[in-house]
């Protein structure tokens, strides 16, 4: 099997077209790398962007060219933010479309009803939503060790990053404004962060119980009625107006804010439907396609009167922690993107714009957990370009002892100072995540001395 090239290479890759005239010759684009790559190998990689529809070339033999996909052949590239290729998922030209169709006013869409053929069709490892190919990449990114080891081992191994990651990125996908060092202060400390709602505390505490009860049953779980129901009992925990729905199936009709689609209604068949995803996903032999089958049938039913995506997006981890492989946490996926490719299988039961949100969320999610990763301390142009005032923000966040609560505020206000608004919150993210992650044995990077470090830590709660 060919040797898989780390997204942050061949992300680098397009960044330097994007930087030069174009199109761009081979020996140019070779000049804007990092470091020195084969000849070789830059037009594997090359191939590969321009087979991925990432790249277009221009020419043939030694005379290609290179350039972004619309732009012109002569002349600069069209404007391109530099963080639009590091936070931009890449969709295929049926997502487009369908990001396109669900994108127009609800007046312009026709209203649609649950479609049990869309389940009906699909027959467990003959059906398949997610390629080979595909299949094999994401096998190759979420490997974490060639040893057997009991079901959820590297869930454990990770549990401490985890807990923050997935309950704050899934949160936030449901419009939780909590960030991520109030998400970790909340966890580890139990403070509530200031000017939060109750909602919002509650749905991360939530979420921390839901994890926890994937890693501390990981042999016992699976796509079965105790596991769901459980996961949306845990996830919905006083955020119910009945509290007695938390883990039931839902015995009448709901509405979806912002779309045209209406779920089943009749509880018999909600039932019904209900067990046969679970009987089909069980019965699904890839992992990473019985995690894409998750989110796409269990929102798509709508099982429960909420909560319904929170249970998918978790669901999706059952069979990666089974298996030890790396966990999706849907880090940096930008909320546009999962409404809208969810909105596509509710109205269209096309599974395009969702399947590209998988997949990169998958990569980003990789980066940061899967043992094997040899990307993570690669140059990244945005970080390159706010080093300085990283290292400042860090420093200061550690000299002047800090807590949590104190760091989040100041991150915050430090990355408002930023000229360009599509630049704070990612920002204000890198540099939560360099606190959370900060060490003993990299503090040096920010010039700070041991003796202010091991100060910092005694307050650093």
């Amino acid at each position: 099997m060919p040797k898989q090239v780390p997204e942050i290479k061949l992300t680098e890759i397009l960044k330097a077209v994007a930087d030069i005239p174009q199109p761009a010759s081979l020996d140019k684009i070779a000049g804007r790398l990092s470091s020195s790559l084969a000849r070789r190998t830059l037009q594997r990689r090359l191939a590969l962007l321009v087979s991925d529809k990432r790249l277009v070339a221009v020419g043939s033999g030694a005379g290609s060219r290179y350039q972004l996909p619309g732009a012109m052949v002569t002349g600069k590239p069209p404007p391109l933010a530099t963080t639009d290729l590091d936070f931009r998922i890449r969709l295929s030209a049926a997502a487009k479309e369908i990001k396109r169709l669900v994108s127009r006013p609800p007046a312009r869409r026709s209203p649609v009803g649950y479609d049990i053929s869309f389940l009906d069709g699909y027959r467990p490892n003959v059906t398949a939503y997610l390629s080979p190919t595909l299949r094999r990449k994401l096998a190759a990114l979420g490997q974490t060790t060639g040893e057997a080891r009991p079901a959820g081992t590297h869930l454990r191994e990770v549990m401490d990053r985890l807990l923050i990651d997935l309950s704050w990125n899934s949160s936030r996908l449901e419009g939780n404004t909590y960030s991520l060092l109030e998400t970790q202060r909340l966890l580890e400390l139990g403070e509530n962060a200031e000017g939060k709602g109750a909602q919002e505390t509650q749905m991360i505490l939530n979420h921390k119980a839901a994890i926890e009860m994937l890693a501390d049953h990981a042999a016992e779980i699976g796509f079965n009625r105790y596991t769901i129901c459980n996961l949306h009992a845990l996830l919905a925990e006083n955020l119910l107006p009945d509290p007695a729905a938390g883990g039931r199936l839902r015995t009448q009709a709901v509405a979806i804010a912002g779309s045209v689609f209406h779920p089943l209604a009749a509880p018999t068949a909600i039932e019904e439907c209900f067990d046969q995803i679970l009987a089909t996903a069980s019965a699904i032999d890839d992992a990473f396609e019985q995690a894409f089958f998750a989110m796409v049938h269990l929102p798509y039913l709508q099982p429960f009167e909420d909560v319904n995506k929170r249970v998918s997006r978790l669901a999706a981890n059952i069979p990666l922690v089974q298996r030890n492989l790396g966990p999706l946490s849907f880090v940096d996926v930008p909320h546009t993107d999962y409404t809208h490719a969810v909105l596509g299988v509710y109205e269209l039961k096309r599974i395009d714009y969702l399947r590209d949100v998988f997949e990169w969320a998958y990569e980003r999610s990789c980066a940061r957990y899967s043992a094997v990763r040899q990307s993570l301390g690669e140059p990244d142009a945005f970080r390159l370009h706010h080093r300085e005032r990283l290292k400042e923000v860090v420093a200061t966040v550690v000299r002047d002892h800090m807590d949590k609560k104190a760091a989040a505020t100041f991150v915050r206000r430090e990355a408002e100072k930023l000229p360009d608004v599509n630049d704070r919150k990612r920002f204000a993210e890198m540099a939560e995540t360099e606190l959370t992650s900060l060490h003993e044995g990299n503090f040096a990077r920010y010039r700070l001395r041991p003796a202010e470090f091991a100060a910092w830590q005694k307050t650093w709660r």
